[in-house]
């Protein structure tokens, strides 16, 4: 046992390095700082870049605060960027608390607050924007912290944080802060590359420990078991699951028995009655699917379950009214608000996409305060917001992904249950999977335990990123720059091992070449007359045998029932007689019916006739004759006999190759032997050395074109998006004409569609309410296939202004399509009744009703694609030409959307 003094100086000890910066930093918590957060603050301190890569509610993003403390101290700006406007808010009012409004500001796109503060949160499409726009704003940044960096592998928004690492100047020190990946050294070798020295940092300790669960019936229990301190799958566990699915069996037999308690999956009301029991509230159930998270709340309700005291059902009541005293009445009307308010009294909540963002920012702080205890969620709530629960329950290993039932990720497994256990108020997390019929305790301990999530980059140029970097840097500079992006550098790291390959395969070469060498003449020459004369001879056979099969696939199309056949070989040799000639009218080939000598009824099919047939006799087949029968079968094979007799048929045609004459091969066999190395005695051996020439050869040729397509990918993918700018005038060479200046301003995935619709004039004539319609066809995307019925769009000038819109993306798909690229997907019309009803002020009631393409529509999912929309209008607004009606038409639309439940932003 250690002394006080022994104790004080190991303190000291540990904390030597420590600089006067991060001396301050540990003062500003009460808890002692972990050994990784340490060691990345010391990084930070002697001027170093990091990469953070640590476990959900690990802490890591202590070291982004020191970097704004750093900043701070030395009297410099940071910007800290995260990934969603949501967690902007957070953050932004967890910095404001520490040191106060004036040295706070939030830049997203629906806030604009104080953006010349010292200390900046922001989006990250925010950062990329300035960057690109050379934003004064810029000027005295000395740190940049990215928040979730891990989001590069994002495929439709991850460009962007490879864009702002790129583009950084090199004076900004970057934080990356990183969910656990298993590249992380890749990862952080990338950043030294493009930043300067960086140090990473990997810890994959959890500082709350997860237990892993799996529940059955009404009973939890734990998937592993410790036999001296080695985990193993719980033999119980494997047993239970084993009987449970045999009782389900047992009960798909027969009829009029209740499922057995023990086997049946558990309710949702049982699972939050069983944790509650167990102590392992607060909990955050994962249903991936938002009708899913809505009937579960619904559910406990009407099961009566309360989770709360009446000294926090008062609580809750005030502060729910409190946040919500902005919104309309008849807005809170429509959106179930006494409902909303009744369940969250009762301790219970939703938490996905479609629900309004002030109903979510509710939710997500009395869950964070320990009101709230039962949340059933959508994979969302896991990207980031910082909401840690004691235990997290996941319903199924499987979710819809847009397209099909995927079966999850172990780096998903491990984003949701990461969100169990919190730091300082559990002594361990918990993660219980609900057993249902089929599910396999090893597949459920293969997610748990595997540790390998590899950060893969998304990384793609666009048509706007090209304007802005030639702008900026000139052609060639930008190719260079764009060379050195992470999904380059991973693909020329795949490409080291194809390139050591390629070098064995020419070494080898060379010794082949070598042993194949004869004293006589060109061996190689020769070798190559022999391989023509075998391909020649290979290919005139090949011939044949289609000639073969054609005319065997006619004869077998002129059979009648009643026609004796040979059958020439295979399992069905011998005597057969046609019950039916099986014409195919789908072009398919005859497949006719036989019954064999055997007394067997077979199908037969092209492949069984390597040589025409020919039927030998006619028998006549009688009308009612069953096939299935084995008495008529067995009479109509006597009958055939008895026909036949004692007759010679003679032997079955045999397949019989003969030799054409064939110029080429002539003269080839000519040449051969008449060739100096025809004579020589070792020719076969020379032979063998060059087969194994030329067939390593094919591989190697086959290896080099995979290393030239994975070599400069990214810069030919930028060459042909500059060339599709050339074409259409946005690029002059090293030049961005005006037209290219106005592309350089529009950030969106359709950026190349929306400036050729700007620069054609299509919505010149359009009032606010149609414009909105007509642009927000270039944000919306349908969430399910469904949405593919026709769309509703409003009549006149609004609707020839889509459909010519429509026409242009084919003919700007066409010129991709010149070019080898396909960037564009097709616009979609289905938001666009709903953007022109709010624009021309109807109410929320009557645009969510409509919805899109008949389906209602949730609030939340209206409030996303409404801002998203005045955001490119605000864009248009910048981007249009000087004297262009758009400019005041796109602000008032803008103007008309920002209303009730739209005009809610959070900054509490």
């Amino acid at each position: 046992m250690t002394t006080p003094a022994e104790r004080y100086a190991a303190f000291r000890q540990k904390h030597a390095d420590d600089g006067a910066a991060l001396t301050s930093f540990r003062g500003l918590y009460d808890f002692e700082l972990d050994d990784f957060q340490l060691d990345a603050c010391r990084a930070l301190e002697a001027g170093d870049g990091v990469l953070v890569a640590a476990p959900t509610g690990s802490g890591k993003t202590v070291v982004g605060e020191f970097a704004v403390h750093l900043a701070l101290q030395q009297g410099m700006k940071c910007f800290y960027t995260t990934p969603i406007k949501a967690l902007s808010n957070q953050k932004y009012n967890d910095l404001v608390k520490r040191y106060g409004t004036a040295k706070v500001g939030l830049l997203t796109g629906d806030n604009s607050v104080n953006g010349e503060a010292p200390i900046v949160v922001m989006t990250t499409e925010v950062l990329r924007n300035m960057l690109y726009a050379g934003s004064a704003t810029l000027a005295g940044l000395g740190f940049a912290v990215m928040d979730e960096v891990h989001y590069l592998a994002d495929r439709f928004r991850g460009a962007v944080w490879e864009e702002v690492i790129i583009h950084l100047p090199e004076s900004v020190r970057l934080v990356a802060l990183s969910a656990t990946v298993s590249n992380a050294e890749e990862f952080g070798e990338w950043l030294g590359d493009v930043r300067g020295d960086t140090t990473v940092i990997v810890d994959e300790h959890r500082p709350v420990p997860l237990w892993q669960h799996m529940m059955i019936g009404n009973r939890v229990y734990d998937l592993f078991v410790n036999d001296d301190l080695t985990p193993r799958i719980n033999p119980t566990l494997m047993r239970v699951t084993r009987d449970a699915e045999r009782l389900m069996a047992g009960r798909g037999r027969g009829r009029g028995y209740g499922r057995p308690q023990r086997a049946r999956p558990p309710d949702r009301v049982q699972v939050i009655e069983k944790l509650d029991s167990e102590g392992l509230l607060p909990a955050i159930t994962f249903i991936f699917s938002r009708a899913g998270c809505q009937a579960a709340v619904q559910q406990c309700l009407y099961a009566g379950i309360r989770l709360t005291t009446d000294r926090e059902r008062h609580e809750i009541r005030q502060l729910v009214d409190e946040r919500t005293a902005h919104l309309p009445d008849e807005d809170l009307a429509v959106l179930g608000y006494l409902e909303w308010r009744e369940c969250l009294e009762r301790g219970l909540a939703a938490h996905h996409a479609g629900m309004l963002p002030a109903f979510k920012e509710v939710v997500e702080e009395l869950f964070t305060r320990g009101l709230v205890k039962a949340v059933f969620a959508t994979e969302t709530l896991a990207l980031g917001i910082n909401m840690p629960a004691r235990s997290v329950v996941i319903e199924k290993l499987d979710k819809w992904n847009g397209e099909t039932h995927a079966d999850l990720t172990p780096g998903e497994y491990t984003q949701l249950t990461g969100r169990a256990g919190r730091r300082g108020i559990d002594v361990e997390g918990h993660a219980v999977v609900l057993w249902q019929p089929g599910m396999d305790p090893l597949s459920v301990a293969g997610l748990a335990g595997t540790r390998t999530y590899p950060l893969r980059s998304s990384f793609q140029p666009s048509y706007n990123m090209a304007v802005n970097l030639v702008g900026q840097f000139g052609r060639e500079r930008a190719r260079t720059l764009l060379e050195e992006s992470f999904a380059q550098f991973q693909a020329d790291r795949a490409v080291v091992g194809l390139a050591k390959q390629l070098r064995k395969h020419e070494d080898a070469l060379e010794g082949y070449q070598e042993a194949m060498t004869c004293h006589l003449g060109d061996f190689p020459e020769y070798a190559a007359l022999r391989r023509r004369l075998s391909d020649r001879e290979a290919e005139l056979s090949k011939q044949r045998g289609a000639a073969r099969g054609a005319a065997a696939v006619r004869s077998l199309e002129a059979l009648q029932p009643g026609d004796v056949i040979r059958v020439p070989g295979g399992r069905r040799a011998g005597l057969a007689i046609v019950l039916d000639p099986g014409r195919n009218p789908r072009g398919q080939g005859p497949s006719p019916l036989v019954l064999t000598i055997g007394k067997q009824v077979k199908k037969l099919d092209p492949a069984d006739f390597p040589v025409p047939v020919e039927p030998l006799e006619k028998l006549r087949i009688p009308k009612n004759f069953n096939g299935r029968s084995p008495k008529e079968r067995a009479n109509l094979v006597s009958t055939l006999l008895a026909k036949i007799g004692d007759r010679d048929l003679g032997k079955p045609p045999r397949v019989r190759d003969h030799a054409v004459e064939d110029d080429e091969i002539n003269e080839l066999r000519r040449r051969i032997r008449q060739h100096p190395c025809h004579g020589c005695d070792e020719r076969e051996d020379h032979a063998r050395w060059a087969e194994r020439y030329y067939k390593l050869l094919r591989e190697t040729e086959g290896l080099r074109r995979r290393v030239e397509g994975r070599s400069h990918v990214i810069s030919r993918t930028f060459d042909r998006i500059c060339s599709v700018l050339e074409q259409l005038g946005y690029l002059d060479g090293e030049t961005v004409t005006d037209e290219g200046r106005r592309l350089g301003r529009l950030y969106t995935e359709l950026d190349l569609l929306t400036a050729e619709s700007l620069r054609q004039g299509l919505w010149e004539e359009l009032d606010p309410a149609e414009l909105a319609a007509c642009v927000s066809a270039l944000v919306f995307e349908s969430r399910a296939a469904d949405d593919a019925r026709r769309p509703k769009i409003p009549a006149g000038r609004a609707q020839d202004a889509l459909t010519a819109m429509l026409r242009l993306w084919g003919e700007l798909e066409g010129i991709e399509s010149d070019h080898k690229l396909s960037t564009l997907r097709e616009p979609d019309l289905g938001f666009a009744w709903a953007a022109f009803r709010w624009t021309k002020g109807h109410t929320l009631d009557a645009v969510l009703m409509d919805g899109v393409n008949g389906n209602e529509l949730a609030a939340g999912d209206f409030v996303r694609w409404i801002k998203q929309l005045m955001d490119l209008l605000g864009q248009l607004q910048n981007a249009a030409a000087p004297g262009s009606r758009i400019r005041q038409t796109a602000g008032k639309a803008v103007d008309a959307m920002r209303r009730g439940v739209v005009a809610y932003s959070s900054l509490t």
